[in-house]
C-alpha cells in the first residue's frame, strides 16, 4: 500500500506465459476475457495495469488462482537478480530490492536476459578457474558445463512443468496398449512384443554391464537391471514405449523451447520423455483426484500407483492444467553432500543457483531418521512461509548398495489445510536461500556475509552472528 492506495499490478510476462500455455492467440485470449485485443497488446507489454475485472475473467474463464496470479514478481527471476547485483563487478550500482523489483515488473524480459546473461558470465568464471587449474596441472580440458542444467531446469519452470501435449500423447499410448484392461506390467509387455516384436528380459548387473535399461534394436530386447525394484521396471518399460512411439511430439516440445545449442536440447528431451512416462504411469485426471483424497500425501500415492516416492512427487509438481490445477508444489531431491540433484518449481520458491542451502532448514535430518517423512515449516526473509515435506529415497548402485537421496516436496503454507501432513509447529523457522542472498543478522550458523552488504569488523564486539555487517 502506497499514500493508502493500492499498489498497480502490472503482469505483462504472465499473462503472456499463460496465453501460449493455453495455446491462445491474442485475439481469442481477448475474447475469453471480454476484452479487445489491443488492450490485452497493453497489458502483455505493461502498458497498462491488470485490472480486478481482468483478473476475475481469468478466474472464470480459465480457473486462474487469482492470488497467485497477483502476487509479487518472478520470485525466481529476483533472486537472480539479487545474486547477479551482489557480485562485485556491479557492487557500485547500489541497487536496492525495492529497485530491482521494479525492474522485473516494468521490464520482465530485460530482467530476465540479465539474470541470464550472469549466470553465462558466473559459469565462464568457473570454466576459466578450471581450466587454469587444470593447465597447471598438466591436464587438457575443462570440465562439463553445469549451464545446460540450468537451462533445462529453466525450461521446465517457464513452462510450470506441465506439458498438455505430453499428456495427450500418454493417453494416446495407453489406450493403444490396453492397460486399463489387461494391467500395467503385463499391458506393456504385451504392447511392446505386439508392435515392436520386443520382449523384455531382466539381467543381473554383470550382464547389464551397469546400466539400468538398455533396448538392443538388433535383437529386438529390452534389457532391464535386476537392480530395479518393481517399480523402477515398469518407470523404465514405460520410458522405452515413450521413445519408441512418441518421438514426434518430443521432438515438437523441445523445438518449441528454442534452447541455445543440440545438448542442451537433448537433455530437455530427456527430460520430457520421463514426463510422459510417468504421464503414462498415472493418468493425470485419475492422479489429480486421488491427490485431493489423499491430501496430496505422495507415500499413500506411490503405493496407490505402484510407483516410487519420488516418482509419486514429482508427478505432484506436473498437476497444473489450467482447468483442473492441483496444488502447485516445488521439489528438491538433495544428496547426502549437499547438491542439489534435482529441482523444478522455481515460480512457487525460489532457488538459489550456487552457494549451498540454509542450515535452518533441516531436510538434512532426514538422513538421520529414513523411515519417516519430515515436516517442516519455514519463512524466507520476505515473510512467504512454506510447508515442506521430506523423505528419504534409495537408488540402487552398480555392484550392489544404494545412494540415499533426500526428496523435499513443498508448497506454499496458505495450502497446508489440504495436507494430510501437517509440520508440528505452527510457528514457521526463518531460514534464507543461501547465506550469500540472506541478509539476517540474528542467525548463528551463518556461513557467509551476504553478497550485497560489507563486513563490519569491531574487535570488542562478538555478535550472534559469526559476520557482522552493515
Amino acid at each position: 500500500m502506497d499514500n493508502g492506495q493500492q499498489e498497480k499490478l502490472y503482469a505483462g510476462a504472465r499473462l503472456r506465459r499463460l496465453r501460449r500455455e493455453l495455446g491462445l492467440s491474442q485475439a481469442e485470449f481477448a475474447d475469453t476475457l471480454g476484452i479487445s485485443a489491443s488492450y490485452l497488446t497493453l497489458l502483455e507489454r505493461n502498458q497498462r495495469p491488470v485490472t480486478a475485472r481482468v483478473l476475475l475473467a481469468l478466474a472464470e474463464s480459465h480457473d486462474v488462482d487469482v492470488r497467485a496470479f497477483a502476487a509479487e514478481s518472478d520470485r525466481q527471476t529476483l533472486s537472480d537478480l539479487t545474486e547477479a547485483l551482489g557480485d562485485p563487478v556491479l557492487k557500485g550500482a547500489e541497487l536496492d530490492q525495492r529497485d530491482i523489483r521494479e525492474l522485473a515488473d516494468a521490464h520482465p524480459r530485460a530482467a530476465e536476459a540479465m539474470a541470464r546473461l550472469f549466470q553465462a558470465y558466473r559459469e565462464a568464471q568457473g570454466n576459466a578457474a578450471e581450466l587454469a587449474s587444470r593447465l597447471a596441472d598438466g591436464a587438457a580440458s575443462p570440465a562439463g558445463s553445469l549451464l545446460p542444467l540450468e537451462t533445462v531446469r529453466d525450461a521446465l519452470d517457464n513452462a510450470q512443468n506441465h506439458f498438455p501435449q505430453l499428456e495427450e500423447a500418454a493417453d494416446a499410448l495407453r489406450e493403444a496398449a490396453h492397460l486399463d484392461e489387461l494391467g500395467r506390467t503385463q499391458g506393456m509387455h504385451d504392447y511392446l512384443r505386439r508392435q515392436h516384436g520386443a520382449a523384455v528380459r531382466v539381467y543381473d548387473d554383470s550382464v547389464m554391464g551397469g546400466t539400468l535399461r538398455r533396448f538392443d534394436f538388433h535383437a529386438r530386447k529390452l534389457l532391464l537391471s535386476e537392480l530395479l525394484s518393481p517399480a523402477g521396471k515398469d518407470f523404465q518399460t514405460a520410458l522405452t514405449m515413450v521413445l519408441l512411439d512418441c518421438a514426434d511430439v518430443l521432438d515438437a516440445v523441445t523445438a518449441r523451447a528454442a534452447l541455445p545449442d543440440p545438448v542442451t536440447a537433448r537433455l530437455l528431451r530427456a527430460n520430457l520423455a520421463g514426463y510422459t512416462a510417468a504421464s503414462l504411469l498415472m493418468p493425470y485426471d485419475d492422479f489429480h483426484q486421488a491427490a485431493e483424497a489423499a491430501g496430496y500425501d505422495a507415500e499413500a500415492l506411490s503405493h496407490r500407483f505402484s510407483v516410487s516416492y519420488e516418482q509419486a512427487a514429482h508427478r505432484l509438481t506436473t498437476l497444473n492444467r489450467p482447468t483442473r490445477r492441483g496444488i502447485p508444489f516445488f521439489l528438491m531431491r538433495i544428496d547426502q553432500a549437499g547438491n542439489v540433484t534435482k529441482r523444478f518449481g522455481g515460480g512457487v520458491i525460489p532457488f538459489a543457483r550456487s552457494g549451498g542451502g540454509c542450515p535452518r532448514w533441516p531436510v538434512h535430518d532426514a538422513f538421520r531418521m529414513p523411515e519417516r517423512t519430515h515436516t517442516h515449516h519455514v519463512e524466507l526473509p520476505d515473510g512467504s512461509a512454506y510447508v515442506s515435506m521430506t523423505r528419504v529415497a534409495a537408488r540402487p548402485l552398480p555392484g550392489g548398495g544404494a545412494a540415499l537421496q533426500a526428496i523435499v516436496l513443498g508448497c506454499e503454507a496458505r495450502h497446508a489445510g489440504r495436507l494430510a501432513l501437517k509440520p508440528s509447529s505452527g510457528t514457521p523457522v526463518g531460514i534464507g536461500l543461501t547465506c550469500r542472498l540472506c541478509e539476517r543478522t540474528d542467525c548463528a550458523q551463518r556461513a557467509f556475509p551476504p553478497l550485497q552488504r560489507s563486513l563490519r569488523i569491531e574487535p570488542h564486539t562478538r555478535p550472534v552472528a559469526p559476520f557482522a555487517f552493515s
